[in-house]
């Protein structure tokens, strides 16, 4: 898919029941295509459901808690949609500052769909250019964010994507600026 090897890069993906399965398991199985090791943190240890549109999907192993989780132990993070999954993330004060410290730590940082909400929270959009869940204009821009209608918008090491039509391109730029490693312009 990618002429871009992150061999041996390990990725966090942070999510939680209510997740959008495909915006999970389309960039998982592009991370590990390109050679990454993804890891899914969650708010709680056990399972997290996903959903396909309204409709329950299948569950998936939670490998470490947000609480336990360090950013300095992953070369980049994903936060995949579903507006549930993003609306419990958002408020989760354990997963605003490990999204922060991403930003800290200048590396490189992927959501689509409804996923940006948290970086709203994390305190880390002004001032960025993305894209989102048409919905979540107005949310981003009241929050200092430059929103745009693209499959992919990437500023920074910041990639973003509207829904999962743009699984393609989001899952391209991801693994390309995971890649790419560390980006100075990518800061809290």
């Amino acid at each position: 898919m990618s002429e871009h090897s992150i061999e041996g890069k390990k990725v966090a993906f942070l999510l939680t029941d209510g997740v959008e399965q495909v915006e999970l398991t389309s960039p998982w199985q592009a991370v590990k295509d390109a050679g990454g090791v993804p890891t899914l943190v969650a708010p709680s240890s056990g399972k997290v459901q996903g959903f396909e549109g309204t409709e329950k999907g299948d569950t998936f192993d939670v490998d470490l808690t947000v609480a336990d989780a360090n950013a300095s132990d992953f070369d980049a993070l994903v936060i995949p949609g579903g507006v549930v999954n993003a609306d419990h993330l958002r408020v989760d004060k354990d997963a605003q500052a490990f999204t922060r410290n991403f930003f800290e730590q200048h590396k490189p940082v992927a959501s689509i769909c409804h996923g940006p909400w948290l970086l709203i929270d994390a305190g880390v959009i002004r001032g960025r250019s993305v894209t989102s869940y048409h919905t979540l204009r107005t949310d981003l821009e009241n929050a200092g964010a430059s929103w745009s209608d693209q499959e992919v918008v990437v500023d920074q090491g910041l990639v973003t994507s509207r829904n999962p039509h743009d699984l393609p391109a989001f899952n391209s730029k991801l693994v390309e600026e995971i890649s790419e490693g560390q980006h100075a312009g990518q800061a809290a």
